[in-house]
């Protein structure tokens, strides 16, 4: 039923990944070096100590690396960023544990109005002033309960005479209202003092802080959430709203969490979007889902409703409350648990004098009324009654918890997609519907929020790019990019490809894409892979036009062996033209090329390739020249010292884990880890695996490793001919998408991993790990409009790192927004660094990770995340390729919930289906 486990759980560890808000002081010097000149800030936004005073104690304990040092690097700019301050509670907090001894889970919602009635109608004597409440086990009072010695209670609530529950438990009839037992317990007292210590840097990070910041967290909580629909972190008004179709709308959200900082304490609040199901007739949402508004007949097997169309529906309305229609039941919203497989004139049951009737002829009689439509759909509800469809509502304000309708992700796009200065105001309104200052809640537990000052001000730093060095006969050799951003234009590329045989086939119909389309097509691929030095001795490919709906692989088979009956030469690279919507055939062209016979292929659009103009080609040729062995450009050696420097050969390595959409049972998850083979970390080779559902540490990560490490080797032995020692003398292992409760397990089962690759290979590299997160909701705003404080899309320049005020008061991390912006507010990365025998400082990381972020072949822009992450990424979500599109793995939305054993059956499935990767595509770029 709705929120099942916690609410919300989504990839990657929830929504909050990576960002901790924090406040700084000036900047500090070098490790253990004097002060900047100037001594210690005063009046303005910064305040708290500068210089290495600001710098964690020594006998502090971080969780990853402590802090070295602040970087110095690059130009001082002055930024806002989504953060208000936020005051430490005055006196110590109670926290109690929340058990119902008898009851299964029960939804967050109804949790959350059993210990409202609790509070404000059975028991006001002891909860004055009122506790706060998570949801789920966790209460924390601003005083003591008065308990007795036993410091636990035991209350029976009974929701029956409250006229606004929203309870979705049954109460059928006879029966009397259902009582709930809750059971308090006190379990500790939390000292604020713990707090102060850990901002000022003088305390380890451990439980009791951890208890600490989830109180406050659930004290700025609590107003909202008992006035708004919400999920972990958001909750969503109806203030601004999209219907977006398919019995969606969307509601703008507000996102707040309390975070530690350097000497005080803050609150990031962020806008988000909800996906909410429509509200009014039941009847009607299903119709819009399945794109038929009005046409009610069709919700009717007799009229034809396939099943697989009646399942599909199922999945979307499965868990959502509905209230009913008919007299004297409109009390309790029911859980819809399914679908009935036929109408209600169709389903009989059995009454208790043993007659039987249809569902139709019972409800006639109960509304003394035929109903109006008798062989449309009945659902299923939590307590197995069946009702028809025509006779429910669906209450506002029900969030979607499942994966957004992959056509509708255009729309949810447009509307959480808002111009920095107009995010930034919308954040600033939002204070007026969080009302910190009214929450008597915050009130009494003897907090303040600083909203009426505005947004936090922070002293961020612009970076220089690297220079990225082109290949012989290019106009310009070496260039700079500027603000993030580069041209291709009289460039030839580093080291170009040469391509002796290709081939063309389409997909798309003759009439829509003709022999003409076809040679312009063609004429454009030649001028762009001249232009950038692709060697090209094929000015003819063959050309064939396929049906779709065919078996793929037998057709590029046929195609490839008729290319070699008449040149005796097997093709290089199949250049393949999709129809719109050709996700299928792009999967099956993907499968055959990269994992059944190991050819390059790359797939076009034929809409975009149609007439295309000669930047849509070079683009084209960024991915083709990396395809085929090939190297766009690499980081100019001198700019990139660390990077590059002979004496110390290094690895970089880039590593995710991609999870099942909510919803998907007994999906597998996938990883990927890509690491660099060159010297110059642009020619990068990854390896996938499948791993059981939802597993966030990757499970054969040594194996990986071990591979990525021998390829390294091989191309420093063979391509490169480096003599002497082959080995790398550093690794570094940036790792995407864990959250922050997950880097103790990273450090203690993947480093491992890693160290047990290396002992494997007899070789001894200097280790240093750093997550990059982008799950968060740190954003930062330019404080002025010149060209040297935004870029044209009114984001922070390309190379915008703050690791002071917002940042941790005892971690090693800093954000960097390392892309220039295109649409909507950039989002910059969080960086941690959990491990670091290489005792890098905080100006070398932090090029270093800009530095890797021009590097992505496949555009002439710096990405937001380091390129060996971002291929990772890609890696993973191309992980579907290595199955057999003709197999009997299912990726598509309507494959049915499975229960445990089923799942474990299924993962078995999936692994035993997970094709490698030809041994052709092992050395290349093949996900480019």
């Amino acid at each position: 039923m709705p929120p099942k486990a916690a609410p919300g759980q989504t990839r990657e560890g929830g929504g909050g990944g990576g960002g901790r808000g924090g406040r700084g002081g000036g900047r500090g010097g070098p490790r253990g070096g004097p002060p900047p000149r100037g001594g210690p800030a005063r009046g303005g936004a910064v305040h708290s100590p500068t210089g290495p005073a600001a710098l964690p104690g020594s006998h502090v304990q971080a969780v990853g690396v402590k802090r070295p040092g602040y970087g110095t690097a690059g130009r001082a700019v002055t930024v806002y960023s989504n953060f208000f301050r936020i005051s430490l509670p005055e006196s110590v907090i109670h926290h109690y544990d929340v058990i119902s001894p008898d009851e299964k889970v029960l939804p967050a919602r109804l949790n959350m109005d059993l210990i409202h009635h609790l509070q404000t109608i059975d028991a006001v004597d002891v909860f004055t002033p009122r506790a706060v409440y998570d949801g789920r086990k966790n209460l924390f009072a601003p005083r003591e309960l008065p308990f007795g010695p036993q410091n636990s209670q035991e209350f029976d609530v009974c929701l029956s005479d409250d006229p606004n529950r929203g309870s979705p438990g049954e109460n059928t009839g006879g029966r009397g209202p259902k009582v709930y037992k809750i059971k308090l317990t006190k379990v500790a007292q939390i000292n604020p003092e713990v707090l102060q210590r850990f901002i000022q840097g003088q305390q380890s990070h451990d439980n009791s802080v951890l208890t600490a910041l989830t109180a406050l967290n659930v004290v700025v909580r609590m107003e909202p959430t008992m006035k708004y629909p919400f999920n972990v972190r958001s909750f969503f008004t109806d203030r601004e709203t999209k219907d977006i179709g398919s019995g969606l709308v969307l509601w703008r959200g507000y996102f707040q969490s309390v975070r530690p900082a350097i000497g005080q304490l803050l609150v990031n609040v962020d806008i988000s979007t909800g996906t909410m199901y429509k509200s009014g007739a039941l009847m009607d949402v299903c119709l819009e889902f399945l794109g038929r508004p009005g046409q009610h007949a069709l919700l009717s097997p007799r009229s034809g409703l396939p099943d697989r169309e009646r399942i599909r529906l199922q999945r979307f309305i499965q868990g959502i409350r509905v209230k009913t229609t008919y007299a004297g039941e409109n009390k309790t919203p029911r859980v819809v648990k399914k679908l009935s497989s036929a109408g209600a004139a169709d389903l009989s049951f059995t009454l208790r004098d043993g007659t039987s009737r249809t569902v139709a002829q019972y409800f006639q009689t109960i509304l003394n009324r035929p109903l109006r439509f008798p062989n449309n759909l009945c659902i299923e509800v939590g307590s197995g009654a069946l009702i028809p469809l025509e006779l429910c509502t669906v209450p506002p304000g029900q969030i979607m918890r499942k994966q957004v309708p992959p056509e509708k992700t255009k729309d949810v796009l447009e509307f959480a997609t808002k111009r920095p200065e107009h995010r930034l105001a919308s954040i600033t309104n939002g204070l007026s519907v969080l009302q910190y200052g009214q929450s008597e809640y915050v009130r009494q537990f003897g907090m303040h929020v600083e909203d009426t000052t505005g947004p936090l001000t922070v002293t961020a730093r612009v970076l220089q790019p690297p220079k990225l060095k082109y290949g012989q006969g290019s106009a310009q050799p070496t260039i700079t990019p500027s603000n993030g951003s580069w041209n291709m234009i009289d460039k030839r590329f580093f080291r170009p490809a040469a391509i002796d045989r290709w081939i063309v086939v389409v997909y798309e119909r003759q009439q829509r894409f003709n022999q003409q389309a076809a040679q312009d097509m063609i004429d454009g691929m030649l001028r762009s892979f001249r232009d950038v030095g692709i060697r090209i001795t094929d000015n003819q490919p063959m050309v064939s036009w396929q049906n779709g709906q065919g078996r793929i692989a037998d057709q590029l088979r046929a195609a490839g062996t008729e290319c070699f009956q008449r040149t005796k030469q097997r093709p290089q690279l199949i250049v393949v033209v999709l129809p719109e919507n050709g996700n299928d055939i792009y999967t099956a062209v993907k499968h055959f090329g990269d994992i059944t016979v190991g050819v390059a292929t790359q797939c076009l659009k034929s809409q975009k390739c149609f007439r295309a103009k000669p930047q849509y080609y070079a683009n084209v040729c960024l991915k083709v020249n990396v395809k085929l062995g090939g190297i766009n450009t690499i980081p100019d050696p001198q700019s990139v010292s660390v990077l590059t420097d002979p004496r110390n050969p290094t690895i970089v390595m880039g590593a995710d884990v991609i999870h099942p959409a909510p919803g998907s049972d007994g999906r597998p998850s996938f990883t990927a880890l890509v690491g660099n083979v060159d010297s110059d970390t642009a020619k990068y080779i990854a390896t996938s695996r499948v791993q059981a559902s939802r597993v966030e540490i990757i499970e054969d990560l040594q194996d990986m490793t071990k591979h990525v490490l021998s390829m390294y080797m091989k191309y420093r032995q063979f391509a490169e001919k480096k003599t002497g020692n082959l080995a790398p003398a550093r690794l570094i292992f940036y790792r995407d998408g864990v959250s922050e409760g997950q880097f103790k397990q990273v450090l203690e089962s993947e480093l491992k991993s890693i160290k047990d690759a290396c002992v494997e290979l007899k070789i001894n590299p200097k280790i240093t790990i750093i997550v990059v997160a982008k799950r968060h909701h740190v954003r930062f705003f330019p404080s002025g409009s010149g060209p040297g404080e935004q870029d044209k899309s009114g984001n922070c320049l390309a190379g915008t790192v703050v690791d002071q005020v917002v940042a941790h008061p005892t971690e090693f991390d800093w954000y960097l927004q390392s892309h220039g912006g295109l649409l909507g507010t950039s989002r910059p990365a969080h960086y941690n660094v959990l491990y670091d025998e290489n005792d890098f400082s905080a100006d070398g990381l932090q090029s270093l990770s800009f530095a890797l972020c021009h590097v992505y072949a496949r555009s002439t822009r710096s990405v937001s995340i380091p390129a060996p992450v971002y291929y990772a990424d890609i890696v993973c979500s191309r992980a579907k390729n290595h199955y057999d599109p003709q197999g009997n793995v299912d990726f598509s939305d309507s494959a049915t919930q499975l229960d445990s054993a089923q799942a474990e059956g299924a993962l078995e499935a999936y692994r035993r289906g997970f094709k490698p990767l030809h041994a052709n595509m092992a050395s290349l770029m093949y996900f480019s």
